[in-house]
């Protein structure tokens, strides 16, 4: 059996960040495992621009964004096996992995770190009545079809759902030369952010429909058409409002959810909301040396905030096989703090605080729940208000942060919970 300081799950940009950071924080035995058959993930079906404004201050494409990294594991001389599917990992960070080269294979970690990344809700999660015909296709299977494939689906669309691959998918069909008829949302809210609805939908003249659903699929072998209808404030279609789009091709762009079967398998708490793991200020969750970054913890609107949970997640990774955390001084951790969202605010990322293992500056990010237009973001220590930032605006499809700061957490003498709530203004 082979042994590695740390092993990574997943080759996709949150694991090549981790990768990265850890041998620069001076771990050398590090194993990627990919079971694709390059790394990059799925930034190599991304070609439209937009990444790497915050990592490397210029607009990117999603392949040269993740060559970037990709370069830098190769400069680092950081191993990697791709075509590799992790079949297990047990709470002793013992990993069963299989390819066609070394067959069905153990490797021994003393860290691991959870990057596998997410997956698209299927048609049979929506419930969505109808036949089975040729035609239905998420929207992240349609863009790997167009930009990798070089096949197009159909000539004339409806998309269910307004996530960002969908809203992207809408001008890539466009621009292909197929009629996008409509996108349909079930909330009354879009779920992708505001710049892609701008540039994809209204550029274009694709109206979004808001608080509609699809309620009928037509077409036995080859889709024909769907029917959408108005929805009310309980997610239930309205008699009468329904509308018939003729199409060939109905794209799903209903949500994204991480990938974390092997997490559970192995024990590791899954935090309902995200459905992500529950992880600390290291980004470390239940089970010790065991880490998480990337959209397999929670999904993200940006690469760049994936990299940059990413390289915490590998720094925190090296400094734990390195003992600089002294883990059997107990004594001197302090008491694990949580972190209570609240008035409207979903979840926190991290969930618990040990406030002398964490870093000088700590970032907390969290979505919303609902769209909230001139208000307060507001964060507390016990009742103490020590925040309370002007938002003209908070929606679910952007993500929010705000940063906690050691010296002052340190100093609040019976720190016992912070909370993020949203306040009127």
């Amino acid at each position: 059996m082979h042994s590695y300081d740390i092993v990574i799950i997943g080759g996709g940009p949150a694991g090549l960040a981790a990768a990265a950071a850890a041998r620069k924080n001076g771990t050398d035995s590090i194993l990627i495992l990919e079971r694709d058959c390059q790394l990059g993930g799925i930034l190599n079906q991304c070609i439209h621009n937009g990444f790497g404004l915050h990592t490397f201050k210029e607009e990117l494409t999603g392949p040269e964004y993740a060559s970037r990294f990709i370069g830098q594991i190769e400069e680092l001389n950081i191993a990697y096996k791709l075509n590799t599917m992790v079949m297990d990992i047990t709470r002793d960070k013992i990993i069963t992995a299989m390819n066609r080269t070394d067959g069905l294979f153990k490797i021994s970690a003393r860290a691991v770190i959870l990057a596998m990344g997410c997956r698209e809700r299927s048609r049979g999660a929506l419930n969505i009545p109808g036949f089975r015909p040729a035609g239905i296709y998420s929207a992240g299977t349609a863009q790997r079809l167009v930009n990798i494939e070089g096949f197009m689906p159909g000539r004339e669309a409806v998309i269910l759902g307004s996530g960002d691959i969908g809203l992207i998918m809408a001008r890539r069909m466009t621009l292909e030369g197929a009629k996008v008829k409509a996108v349909a949302e079930l909330m009354p809210f879009s779920g992708g952010l505001k710049r892609n609805i701008v540039q994809c939908l209204d550029d274009f003249g694709i109206p979004l429909k808001l608080s509609h659903t699809v309620v009928n699929i037509k077409g036995k072998k080859r889709l024909e058409g769907v029917t959408l209808a108005r929805v009310d404030s309980h997610g239930k279609p309205v008699a009468g409002t329904e509308e018939e789009y003729s199409c060939d091709t109905l794209l799903l762009s209903c949500g994204l959810i991480p990938e974390n079967e092997l997490s559970r398998e192995m024990g590791v708490a899954i935090e309902p909301v995200t459905n992500g793991p529950a992880v600390n200020e290291s980004l470390e969750t239940n089970i010790s040396g065991v880490f998480a970054c990337g959209n397999v913890l929670h999904v993200h609107d940006l690469v760049d905030f994936v990299s940059e949970e990413a390289a915490a997640a590998g720094r925190n990774a090296s400094a734990y096989v390195q003992n600089l955390e002294t883990p059997q001084q107990e004594s001197l951790k302090s008491a694990e703090i949580p972190l209570i969202p609240a008035g409207g605010v979903r979840y926190t990322v991290p969930k618990t605080i040990h406030v002398n293992r964490m870093a000088d500056e700590l970032t907390v990010r969290f979505r919303v729940g609902a769209v909230y237009k001139n208000c307060y973001l507001s964060a507390f220590l016990n009742d103490t208000r020590i925040l309370h930032r002007k938002k003209p605006v908070m929606a679910p499809g952007e993500m929010e942060e705000i940063r906690l700061s050691r010296k002052m957490l340190e100093e609040f003498d019976g720190l016992s919970k912070i909370t993020i709530t949203i306040e009127e203004a």
